[in-house]
């Protein structure tokens, strides 16, 4: 994939965008499913808390967790964002 002034600039605008929107949220609330896939997930790991009760909860009852992003990450794609839609604006036009 050749990668010129326009996708650069889409890249940019998008991350810019993404990082907007992680400043306007203070948290994610996760539907059902992905709670309970993101509770497989863990499960498997070997920091996992294997408490019987934990995981009857999440089996039987329909649980919402919620993800608080720190602040930090929408500053982060807000500058990166910004600075490669600039860039390709500096970039030489394709001919």
């Amino acid at each position: 994939m050749n990668v010129d002034r326009n996708r650069y600039f889409m890249f940019g605008i998008v991350l810019f965008l993404l990082g907007l929107q992680f400043r306007m949220i203070d948290t994610f609330v996760l539907n059902e499913s992905s709670t309970k896939a993101l509770h497989r997930f863990a499960q498997n790991s070997k920091i996992a808390n294997s408490n019987p009760l934990t995981n009857s909860y999440v089996e039987m009852a329909s649980p919402k967790k919620s993800v608080k992003p720190p602040n930090w990450l929408g500053f982060v794609f807000l500058t990166v964002g910004g600075v490669m839609s600039l860039h390709a604006l500096a970039l030489p036009k394709r001919q």
